[in-house]
């Protein structure tokens, strides 16, 4: 019977939860949780609580129950670089490598990054280290984003009309975001449908999941 560690306590994880537990293969779940999820625990052989910031701790329970592979939902534990030890350990995993979990985990990386390589869809931005230069690159803009460059947990991000209506609220917040992190994004506001593609790559291959809105 193949052994799976889940980390993650979210409605996310629990999907994958009850995905797995209608696998044929009926898979064995050990779940790795910051906080008790009652649908994963009902679901799972075993349970831990604790810190996505663990890594001795997940390595720890994955390799007391002597897991297969692992499924990581959340970023923290991703920018954490959880999957580098796992895959030290010999733990395959369904989840980036720290260096690669940048894209998701730095904003700044990831615009630097389609810069770089001229990837198509990047919007007008820049990166700051301080508030010097932000007013004057606003007023090049006709509407506005702005982004901390790191982990917000999904509620970092704020759009000019929705959550900041002038170039003041925008300087304010920025001002707020660079006391907790060490850059922010400010880029311009682009209209359109909003959607995640998602897809599963082991080095050779590319797999697509359907696309989904949140």
């Amino acid at each position: 019977m193949v052994g799976v560690l889940l980390i993650g306590n979210g409605a996310r994880e629990h999907a994958i939860a009850e995905t797995l537990a209608r696998s044929p293969q009926k898979p064995k779940l050990f779940s790795y949780m910051k906080a008790r999820n009652p649908g994963i625990a009902r679901l799972s052989a075993g349970i831990q609580l604790g810190d996505y910031g663990n890594i001795s701790g997940i390595i720890g329970f994955a390799m007391k129950n002597a897991v297969d592979f692992a499924i990581i939902g959340p970023e923290d534990p991703l920018d954490k670089g959880v999957a580098d030890t796992l895959e030290q350990e010999g733990i395959s995993c369904v989840g980036p490598k720290k260096e690669l979990a940048r894209l998701e985990t730095s904003k700044s990386f990831t615009r630097l990054l389609m810069e770089k390589y001229r990837i198509e869809g990047n919007p007008k931005f820049q990166v700051f280290e301080s508030t010097g230069g932000i007013r004057q690159f606003l007023d090049t803009l006709d509407g506005f984003v702005i982004k901390p460059d790191g982990l917000t947990g999904g509620k970092g991000v704020k759009v000019q009309g929705d959550h900041l209506q002038t170039k003041e609220d925008a300087l304010r917040y920025c001002e707020e975001v660079l006391q907790t992190h060490p850059a922010v994004v400010v880029e311009e506001k682009l209209d359109g449908e909003e959607f995640s593609l998602q897809c599963l790559c082991d080095g050779k291959h590319v797999v697509a999941a359907p696309p989904v809105q949140d």
